[in-house]
């Protein structure tokens, strides 16, 4: 028999606030988290705008030569592990650690410290390298030092998948503690790609906003006049467990995970298939999983990245799946106001879809001024809407053609 998997823990550490309540305040008022980039000088990049987290001080959660030992993407996943944790009232013991699992997702890992060893290498060469050089750039390393900070010894691996990375975390920790390969899971993504490199790249391929002038305003899924999606840092971790063991402690329960969808486009390796194919199917894969009825389902945390292709397509996919109650449901696309975090933004946008659930408000998609025909949904346009959230999906799609949808449900 299959065990039932719920959330009690959240972790949110984003441009627009670190912890829950500071971070759902400020999403639910459809504050804006983009900004002038200030962690280096983004003069000569046609963006130079990103979602930088301002609020955020890695001596709060690590001593400092931990800090220097870690590349600012895992240092955001342990201070997000740490709210998480916290949230969930979780003390992990030697008696449960063999049933805690840790998996979580990033698309790049340690970016930064990359760049930063290749000026030493070109500037010093290779006798100044650092011996953390590796140990601090790969992207599984978040997952390894959450396990040794927390005494974590359960399943633990990374999900690298771009944008999809921390959606299929989750979906495969909630795979994980279902099967029973884990009691508890502390699962999600992380991310730190506003670096020279990271932003550099991306704007050669044309992806990035480019209205500096007006950062708060960059961000507009779905909005005719969109223009590319605007860069960002963060991590989300969420505590996935079963529900006996959460209500056999006494936890605090968000939601129950109830469906998991994970296909590939086969088409391109940054563009989304014609029509949202992939998205569609991965959509249908979740609620055939979860067992509900399409008119079930009353928000969709969209993938929604403000580009082109993605919005259009994406919308296209959502009307395919849900029919008529496509018009019915709300989608809205909270990376108006966090930016695109990458592999961590469905780590983040779990936790959106969580709290809905639980509070049963919708966070807007802010800056939605134009409508565009091909995007005719409802979009949650500049203002939380207060609605009855008894189900939420929340899709993630990557370069590479990776897609991944998670469904979940109040729990009754």
């Amino acid at each position: 028999m299959q065990r039932r998997v719920v959330i009690t823990g959240l972790g949110p550490v984003t441009p627009i606030g670190t912890g829950k309540t500071t971070f759902w305040k400020l999403l639910t008022e459809g504050k804006s988290g983009i900004g002038k980039i200030t962690s280096f000088d983004s003069d000569g990049y046609n963006s130079r705008i990103a979602g930088e987290i301002k609020d955020f001080d890695p001596v709060d959660y690590l001593d400092a030569k931990e800090v220097r030992r870690m590349d600012r993407f895992c240092q955001l996943a342990l201070a997000a592990t740490e709210l998480a944790l916290e949230d969930a009232d979780l003390k992990i013991t030697d008696s449960i650690a063999n049933e805690i699992g840790v998996i979580v997702g990033s698309g790049i890992g340690g970016l930064k410290t990359l760049e930063e060893q290749h000026k030493i290498l070109l500037q010093k060469g290779p006798k100044k390298i650092s011996p953390f050089l590796v140990p601090m750039m790969i992207p599984d390393i978040a997952a390894g030092n959450i396990s040794i900070a927390f005494g974590a010894k359960g399943p633990n691996f990374c999900t690298v998948t771009a944008c999809a990375s921390a959606t299929h975390a989750i979906g495969e920790a909630f795979e994980a503690v279902k099967r029973g390969s884990a009691d508890i899971c502390i699962t999600g993504g992380t991310e730190a790609p506003v670096t020279p490199l990271g932003v550099a790249g991306f704007c050669a391929a044309r992806a990035l906003s480019t209205r500096n002038n007006e950062p708060t305003r960059a961000s507009r899924p779905f909005d005719a006049k969109r223009d590319g999606f605007v860069i960002a840092e963060g991590a989300g971790i969420i505590i996935l467990e079963t529900l006996e063991n959460a209500i056999n402690r006494g936890a605090h329960i968000y939601a129950e995970v109830v469906g998991y969808g994970a296909t590939g486009d086969a088409y391109h390796i940054t563009a989304p298939a014609p029509g949202g194919e992939g998205a569609a199917r991965t959509m249908q894969k979740a609620i055939d999983e979860s067992g509900l009825d399409y008119e079930q389902v009353d928000y969709i945390n969209a993938h929604g990245t403000s580009t082109l292709y993605n919005d259009e397509f994406e919308t296209l996919a959502i009307k395919n799946v849900f029919g008529k109650h496509a018009y019915n449901l709300v989608v809205s696309s909270t990376k108006s106001m966090t930016g695109h975090a990458l592999g961590a933004a469905g780590g983040i946008e779990m936790i959106v879809c969580a709290l809905s659930v639980e509070k049963n408000i919708i966070p807007p998609t802010i800056n939605y001024e134009y409508p565009d025909p091909k995007c005719d949904l409802n979009y949650a346009p500049n203002q939380a809407i207060k609605k009855t959230v008894l189900v939420a999906m929340s899709n993630s799609l990557g370069f590479g053609g990776h897609n991944a949808s998670i469904i979940i449900k109040a729990v009754t």
